[in-house]
């Protein structure tokens, strides 16, 4: 079952959206490849500290950051990937490396790639490592309010 925390909201937002169960997959690509949805459109969340804050840095299954090029865009000095120590009691209703992009919900600014603001639907982890939401990318947008920075390769 995805986070209640977010199901909660999609639907008190009166948002459309499907939960696609998958086998347990772990990396983003896999995800893809379990749920049968093309890697350009799973976003996965890469929780990052910008000048010691945590972030949300979205960015399509295919594609790495480019810390210098987050730091660049960000205005920070410091850009580094954060430790599961650092971000696993952030999302304490999610397994560790399954965290939706919904930043708004756990108090972080969230970061998406062109790349994906582009696509019609995004479909990202639910919290698990069995579950996918995929919905439009507009109502993603109007919710969570990320700002669309350039920084993946």
């Amino acid at each position: 079952m995805p986070v209640k925390k977010l199901k909660d909201f999609l639907n008190n937002q009166k948002v459309k959206y499907v939960t696609i169960t998958h086998s347990p997959a772990y990396t983003a690509q896999e995800v893809a490849a379990s749920a049968h949805v093309s890697g350009k459109d799973v976003a996965k969340t890469v929780i990052v500290k910008l000048d010691g804050k945590t972030a949300m840095a979205v960015l399509p299954a295919n594609r790495k950051i480019v810390l210098q090029d987050l730091r660049d865009v960000t205005g920070a000095d410091r850009a580094r990937f954060a430790t599961e120590d650092e971000f696993q009691s952030l999302f304490p209703d999610c397994e560790t490396g399954a965290m939706p992009p919904f930043g708004n919900l756990y108090g972080m600014d969230v970061y998406v790639a062109p790349d994906l603001a582009e696509e019609e639907e995004i479909a990202f982890n639910a919290g698990s490592h069995t579950e996918l939401i995929k919905m439009a990318y507009r109502d993603f947008e109007r919710l969570v309010k990320p700002k669309v920075m350039s920084f993946t390769t």
